[in-house]
């Protein structure tokens, strides 16, 4: 098997995983380990950042393990995280100076609030394409120079290195040599311009971010250096390239071979997450975001964006700090037993409400209960609170006149058919379903192959297969009286807050 595999390292919410893929665009072998957060205060979510990297290293060594190769045999990797999440480190030692701070949290609120009062919401969103809002990086490091003790000093001495959780990846991979972002992850911290391709020094000036903390942001494509084999404990005696760094988002946008302007997919992972091509051109749509999608053989494309903070998170939280599920029932089972919710609607704003509502106070809360509700129109509130999440943003394409002829979905979550079937309904727009629902690694491992010379862009097509498409049942009479059910469900939970 020599020289014949792609090395993509997918850190998620939850879990690292580590994909070895062939190079018929297939998965050879997986491995994974658990990423678990940490809860310190009501709302602060964090992440132990060396549990972090030994859980991707793990993985890494698992999964070449298993396929019994060494780095002899892989042509490159190529390295996909969640955005949002930051940290900053020593750049000596390469011990972080606090936890990360996860996307999720809310301990960056005040100082949100803060910028606000100052005038930096249309200075954030003009520049970067993104909204004021604690979901995004800014906020979090400049809480960790506000609250660390020493921390803003030894940054502006140059003592201190920040980033996304790719960069502490890739800082681990080549033991400190590379400390480097691409496009599309510096695009998710509201402190990268969309305009210049670079840090809009004004702007982390006023947020009072330090630029030296920074990595350079590169095309996503770049040589980000190289992993050697005794740095991570694999075997082998090849340094390998590291070719690709991509945000997870856009990462499972490009495995999901959305190439052309208007082609929209969703995934429903942890959160839920809903991007759109727009081509060259950033457009900033009401509610949404804008980001780079990608930077590849030297041209960059723009994504339009809607998140959901909570979407299969919804169900694990039903599963696992409710009990309403226990570990041997199946969500789709459950919830298939009903015909439909009751009248029951599951407004999951655990950390307040994303794209396109930016409601951070809200709460969660289930709406509709009755003395004749029980779990299972609780649990099928929550799958269908995914698919009216997702039409609150697809609603906002439409309304910016981006056509959506067809909705590509992957994620865990998308293996329901129950779920799939309902958002065609709740929409009334076919769902095209992949056969692999992992698109994220696959668009990672693709980018790296592109810049490794293994594909074309012509192949990567050919590698999307559809396992099935669900075509809207549901009468247009029907879908509107749901969907205005879960907007007046919705309008309490904000009203509330």
């Amino acid at each position: 098997m020599s020289g014949s595999l792609i090395l993509a390292l997918d850190e998620g919410s939850t879990s690292a995983r580590a994909v070895l893929v062939g190079l018929d665009g297939r998965i050879v072998a997986e491995a994974r380990n658990p990423v678990v957060p940490l809860f310190p205060k009501p709302r602060w979510v964090e992440l132990d950042p060396v549990a972090l990297w030994k859980a991707q290293r793990d993985s890494m060594r698992a999964v070449v393990a298993k396929a019994g190769v060494t780095t002899d045999d892989i042509i490159a990797v190529g390295i996909t995280t969640h955005r949002e999440s930051a940290l900053v480190w020593d750049r000596v030692n390469g011990e972080p100076i606090h936890a990360a701070l996860m996307w999720m949290s809310k301990q960056t609120d005040e100082i949100i609030r803060q910028w606000s009062a100052s005038g930096l919401d249309p200075v954030i969103r003009s520049s970067t394409g993104l909204t004021n809002d604690s979901y995004f990086s800014a906020g979090k490091l400049a809480w960790l120079m506000q609250n660390v003790p020493g921390a803003r000093a030894r940054a502006e001495r140059g003592d201190l290195a920040a980033g996304t959780v790719d960069t502490w990846l890739l800082w681990n991979l080549t033991a400190g040599r590379s400390h480097l972002t691409d496009h599309s992850e510096a695009s998710r911290t509201a402190l990268f311009s969309l305009s210049t391709l670079d840090w809009d020094t004004s702007l982390a000036e006023a947020c009072g971010i330090p630029l030296s903390l920074l990595p350079p942001a590169l095309a996503s494509d770049s040589d980000f250096g190289e992993m050697r084999p005794a740095d991570v404990g694999l075997p082998g005696t090849r340094a390998v390239p590291i070719r690709a760094i991509m945000a997870d988002q856009q990462a499972g946008m490009f495995g999901q071979a959305c190439f052309e302007i208007g082609s929209v997919k969703n995934t429903f992972g942890t959160a839920g997450v809903l991007t759109a091509n727009t081509g060259s051109t950033p457009r900033l749509i009401d509610g949404l975001t804008s980001s780079v999608a990608w930077t590849v053989d030297g041209t960059t494309e723009f994504e339009a964006e809607g998140v959901v903070f909570h979407s299969g998170q919804t169900l694990q939280w039903l599963r696992e700090r409710m009990g309403v599920l226990s570990a041997d029932d199946d969500i789709e089972e459950v919830a298939s037993r009903v015909p439909d919710s009751g009248g029951v609607y599951f407004v999951p704003a655990f950390a307040g409400m994303c794209a396109p509502h930016w409601a951070r106070e809200a709460h969660a809360g289930i709406v509709g209960l009755g003395l004749d509700s029980g779990k299972e129109q609780v649990v099928r509130a929550g799958v269908e609170a995914m698919a009216y999440q997702t039409r609150d943003n697809m609603d906002a394409l439409l309304a910016a006149g981006i056509d959506i002829p067809v909705l590509k979905v992957d994620g865990g979550a998308s293996r329901s058919n129950l779920l799939c079937q309902f958002q065609a309904d709740i929409t009334g727009i076919p769902v095209a379903r992949p056969t692999e629902l992992e698109r994220t690694a696959l668009g990672v491992a693709q980018v790296a192959g592109l810049a490794a010379g293994v594909w074309s862009r012509g192949d990567l097509a050919e590698h999307w297969v559809s396992d099935r498409t669900f075509e809207p049942q549901m009468s247009a009479e029907r879908r509107e009286e749901l969907y205005d059910g879960w907007l007046a469900a919705l309008e309490s939970i904000l009203n509330h807050a």
